[in-house]
């Protein structure tokens, strides 16, 4: 359908261009914050993370609120602080006032609103579709940032990183409202949005509470690291106007060396041997930053095998989430992950200030090896994740009142491991295997076409 491509295209490129924004300033404010009044390392280390403080504790109120008011309205909202932000970061002359522009740029947290704004416009047989195309974005602006950022940087200072993440911000108020087709509803969806009667089901699951470790671990690693290597580069002859180049180098080579690793963790069912072996050679990758790297063409092979390690497992952990999440609790379970995600950008730019000030730059990388030696003991033992798939059943030709009596015959068909009906939207969540499912009975039972989810 017209709207629903309108729809998808318009909020992957609104999301995207949004993470743009965010992500561009990552490999180059440690380099050129310096110059700022009142910068220290700690300092500038907090800039760098600030926004996922605000993210974190932002997100999920958005969402809700987005629920109550029209998503629009909440997503144009957080544009504008967003584009705020960024206006204050590009006019400041000291570090204090770069946070507060950092802070409010996180502030506009509409990521949860965004997705559920999608849901709405797109049917329950698309919509997997829809959001692996959100997920593609990210990943491209965040290649695209790392080259872009240094570029503009070296050619125009950090002050035009900032302004043209506002230009962005703004353009993208303008896909928003001219693009983006109004929603036929807004409505509550499992899958996508926080379910408080999930929340607990969630928080107790050590397995997911593993995971939700896991992409905080990653994310303080990240942000750490770019507070150090922008001057590691530095130091062997790689000067500012160049690094954008290395990096997209690096990026390209390292998505290279990624995807076979993506494909014997899904297709041949590897994923915890490989998310244990990529954890392992990331903290590996790490100890040798600050022991071996200070060589140029050794810095760039770590680079490179830090990013596989990096690409790796922030593809492969969103599908672990939704392998282990419970039926209908996979919007919730991704909303604490998300959650944990933008806690460790901020807590990885501090902790990355806080070591390369007390200690140099070398502490930085151990500092985050000793982190990957405790995430692996947490990871450990975890058991190795069931290859279950997410679908989704429309009920739509059931009476109301017969929806209560659907869980049993779902839970009896072959293949399906988890169920649960949902009366108001109208749907199932199940959880099935597969090789084992019996997608003939699965239809019969729910006296429609069924739909797959993709896990």
């Amino acid at each position: 359908m017209t709207s629903e491509r309108r729809a998808i295209s318009g909020l992957a490129g609104l999301y995207a261009t949004r993470m743009l924004g965010l992500f561009m300033v990552l490999p180059v404010l440690a380099l050129y914050a310096e110059d700022l009044a009142g910068a220290t390392p700690l300092l500038v280390g907090l800039a760098l993370g600030a926004y996922g403080l605000t993210q974190a504790i932002f997100q999920i109120p958005f969402g809700l609120l987005s629920d109550r008011i029209g998503r629009k309205v909440v997503i144009a909202g957080g544009l504008l602080l967003f584009a705020l932000g960024s206006v204050i970061a590009a006019e400041a002359d000291s570090i204090a006032t770069v946070i507060v522009g950092r802070c409010l740029q996180g502030s506009g947290a509409v990521a949860g609103a965004i997705m559920a704004l999608l849901a709405d416009q797109t049917r329950e047989e698309i919509r997997t579709a829809a959001m692996a195309t959100i997920g593609l974005s990210i990943g491209v602006a965040f290649a695209i940032a790392m080259v872009v950022g240094p570029l503009m940087a070296a050619q125009f200072g950090l002050t035009s990183v900032f302004w043209l993440t506002a230009v962005l911000a703004l353009a993208s108020l303008l896909v928003l409202w001219r693009l983006v087709p109004a929603a036929p509803r807004v409505a509550r969806h499992q899958d996508v949005g926080l379910d408080r009667q999930q929340l607990r089901i969630t928080l107790t699951s050590s397995s997911l509470l593993r995971l939700d470790f896991s992409i905080f671990a990653l994310h303080t690693i990240l942000t750490a690291a770019f507070v150090a290597v922008p001057f590691r580069l530095v130091n062997v002859g790689i000067e500012a106007a160049s690094q954008g180049w290395v990096y997209l180098a690096v990026m390209g080579l390292a998505f290279v060396g990624m995807v076979p690793l993506v494909i014997v963790a899904e297709k041949r069912r590897r994923m915890k041997s490989t998310f244990i072996g990529a954890v392992a050679g990331m903290t590996l990758v790490l100890l040798a930053l600050g022991e071996l790297g200070h060589q140029r063409w050794t810095l760039i092979g770590l680079l490179w095998a830090f990013f596989v390690a990096f690409n790796l497992l922030e593809a492969t952990l969103p599908s672990m989430i939704s392998k282990l999440a419970p039926a209908g609790a996979k919007g919730t379970a991704m909303g604490v992950y998300s959650t944990s995600q933008f806690l460790g950008a901020f807590l990885g730019g501090v902790l990355g200030g806080a070591l390369s000030q007390r200690f140099g730059y070398d502490a930085v990388f151990l500092g985050g090896a000793l982190l990957g030696a405790v995430w692996l003991a947490v990871i450990w033992k975890m058991p190795a994740p069931r290859h279950l798939s997410s679908e989704i059943v429309t009920l739509d030709e059931h009476p109301a009142d017969a929806l209560d009596t659907l869980m049993a015959r779902f839970a009896d068909v072959a293949g399906v491991e988890d169920v649960l009906v949902v009366p108001e939207e109208r749907v199932a969540y199940l959880k099935v295997d597969r090789q084992r499912l019996d997608a003939e009975a699965l239809a019969r039972v729910a006296g429609t076409r069924h739909d797959s989810r993709g896990a």
